[in-house]
């Protein structure tokens, strides 16, 4: 099935090149079936850029799914064209009393400030409890997941001496957990952040369950409530050149600090092509979080998400 997308949206094209089946309001519209609504907070400084990387992964399903985007109020990102933000992006209280099956908020670049140091973390916050009531199931990408693990149950985040910058090698604590299903024994992802979180902590949280972990990046997947939250601190979603362009732009900042991505690129050289080690596994990621923690746990109706207690 296609992903049905705002009309313009810039991704469309870029994925239709890719063969990728997205298709218009007009003709979504048609077609009788309730598609999966999927309400993305997209943080990151190059909206465009990330907003393709989510689809890409999301039109995988067989399921209808609609996207929507949505934006802060209390802040302005410099880097996306404002004509762009007003044309596809809602604002909270556009969205504040409506239901959604499936909720993804990304990484921000304000990993290095204090929690609450970051401008917009009361409006953030604030859709974070939102979503506890609106949304079945929601997917909080690497700052994000370190944010909401912070505000809803006191996990720290700490300082790394270098950046996490690369592509590991992660394992599975419970093989039989849905959001695994097809995994091999170990699998790959991108990292990319300058802090980290504590296994030990998140342990002593009994409403937190570490599952999946990685000998050299650390806790990569934490769930809460039965799985209608999850917390990921790597970014599955990144396309093959994200890393290198990372790579070029601090090295372009002059940062002294700046290593070679690990496990990234051909014979460890910067001139030759990335190894994609981490795309089946991305697919297989979002697949079984949309079939087994969205579309097989939303009610048909939307507005009793709010009914739901912990997913069995």
């Amino acid at each position: 099935m296609p992903v049905n997308l705002p009309d313009n949206l810039p991704a469309i094209e870029i994925l239709r090149k890719e063969h990728i089946f997205v298709m218009s309001d007009l003709r979504a519209s048609t077609q009788d079936i309730r598609p999966l609504r999927i309400l993305i907070l997209n943080l990151m400084p190059l909206k465009i850029t990330t907003e393709t990387d989510l689809v890409r992964l999301l039109s995988n399903s067989p399921l209808q799914i609609e996207i929507e985007f949505l934006g802060l109020k209390s802040h302005t990102p410099k880097n996306t064209p404002i004509e762009h933000l007003k044309t596809f992006y809602k604002t909270f209280e556009e969205v504040e009393e409506c239901f959604y099956d499936g909720f993804i908020v990304t990484g921000a670049p304000v990993e290095l400030l204090p929690f609450e140091e970051v401008r917009y973390w009361k409006e953030l916050t604030g859709i974070f409890d939102w979503a506890r009531k609106h949304v079945t199931s929601t997917f909080y990408i690497c700052w994000a997941g370190q944010a909401a693990m912070h505000h809803f149950y006191g996990i720290q985040k700490y300082p790394l001496e270098k950046k996490m910058f690369g592509v590991f090698s992660h394992t599975v604590n419970d093989k039989s957990f849905p959001l695994f299903r097809g995994f091999d024994d170990q699998f790959y992802a991108p990292h990319s952040r300058h802090t980290t979180v504590s296994a030990e902590e998140i342990s002593r949280q009994p409403e937190l369950t570490i599952l999946s972990q990685s000998e050299e990046a650390g806790v990569y997947i934490v769930a809460s409530r039965g799985g209608r939250e999850f917390y990921v601190t790597g970014h599955s979603e990144y396309s093959p050149l994200t890393l290198h362009n990372e790579y070029l732009r601090d090295k372009q900042k002059g940062l002294e600090s700046v290593e070679l991505p690990k496990n990234y690129y051909q014979d460890n050289d910067p001139e030759k092509e990335p190894v994609v080690r981490w795309r089946s596994h991305a697919n297989l990621l979002f697949i079984n979080w949309l079939n087994y923690f969205v579309y097989q746990e939303t009610p048909f109706e939307l507005e009793k998400i709010s009914e739901l207690g912990e997913l069995s």
